[in-house]
């Protein structure tokens, strides 16, 4: 089978240091082209990795005629204009979290590329983890009764005023930056809807939220979660139910070379699962490239992508009126 063709939009350094070299490995998947704004560094990483093709320019590499699909790891927002770009150009787009900063502009994003016949997906990586689907499993089957509570904590430290993340204007702030996946998460593991939601966030540095905790109330069950971006780094997952607990303990930055390690606790004992190593970039990018060379679709992780917007949204608002937001 021929490997899709895929482009990359920037030098990211997500890109660069979890990406790349996963990539590497695909079987079903190829980075045939990148570009950045700096010819000189395009051209150096494309020599010193083997990459076949290098663009100045996002434009020329949008371009391109042999290119399948296109990974787009910019600034946030810097995302819906590239996404139409792609569409245009009929390239399909794995697109870094979040598709764009605000609900309005994500569904947008998705309808533009449904209309040029291209397909959209959201790179929320976790999701491929096998840590994450035991984790839903062990939930799905009734180990820990009825779920009352999914506990996110994720934290760095970037202090870099030149870091696009304590950019306003970029779409900075520990919210859409790492804020999405304490959203997501409990979505996924409830496999439900939140109906109302809670926040308060402070604004230390540059202009962007800096820490960040909030409330999902899902009516039987909630979620609590706090993110901050000048903070220790740190991360861990827990669910608490009527009949036990599961702790996930490095769930978004998962060593590859390791298996990820669940700790169940239920009536009947303690148990430790390790499972992997996985490397959950490798498989996120070999599913888009099995979707899309199977012409398949994505709309159920559109319409997911939607759904976490629009708790991202009310999460912002709560803040910012000081009150219970529903949805």
């Amino acid at each position: 089978m021929e490997k899709l063709k895929l482009g990359v939009l920037g030098l990211s350094g997500h890109f660069v240091k979890r990406v790349f070299f996963p990539l590497r490995d695909a079987k079903n998947l190829e980075v045939y082209a990148i570009a950045s704004r700096d010819p000189k560094k395009a051209r150096a990483f494309s020599e010193k990795y083997g990459i076949k093709k290098w663009y100045g320019s996002y434009e020329e590499l949008l371009e391109d005629k042999d290119i399948d699909a296109v990974y787009i790891p910019l600034p946030n927002h810097l995302h819906l204009e590239y996404i139409k770009k792609a569409a245009d150009m009929g390239k399909h787009i794995m697109c870094e979290k979040p598709l764009t900063p605000k609900y309005e502009d994500t569904k947008e994003a998705i309808a533009y590329a449904e209309k040029k016949g291209v397909l959209l997906m959201e790179a929320f990586m976790y999701k491929f983890h096998p840590q994450w689907q035991k984790a839903r499993e062990v939930i799905r089957r009734g180990e820990l009764g009825e779920v009352q509570t999914v506990h996110c904590y994720f934290s760095y430290n970037n202090p870099d005023p030149k870091n696009y993340r304590n950019n306003p204007e970029y779409g900075g702030g520990v919210l859409l930056d790492i804020g999405v996946y304490a959203v997501s998460t409990a979505r996924f593991l409830l496999e439900s809807e939140p109906v109302k939601v809670l926040s308060v966030l402070e604004r230390e540095r540059f202009g962007v939220d800096t820490l960040v905790s909030g409330m999902l109330y899902f009516g039987k069950a909630r979620s609590l979660f706090t993110v901050a971006g000048l903070t220790f780094p740190w991360q861990n997952i827990e669910v608490y139910g009527t009949g036990g607990t599961l702790f996930i303990e490095v769930p978004f930055n998962t060593y590859p070379d390791v298996p990820g390690h669940v700790s169940i606790t239920t009536s009947i004992g303690s148990r430790d699962v390790y499972l992997g190593p996985a490397d959950h970039y490798l498989l996120e990018f070999e599913y888009f490239a099995d979707v899309v060379n199977k012409g398949g679709s994505f709309k159920e992780l559109n319409n997911d992508s939607l759904n976490n917007m629009k708790v991202i949204d009310a999460l912002f608002s709560s803040a910012k009126e000081r009150k219970w937001i529903e949805l």
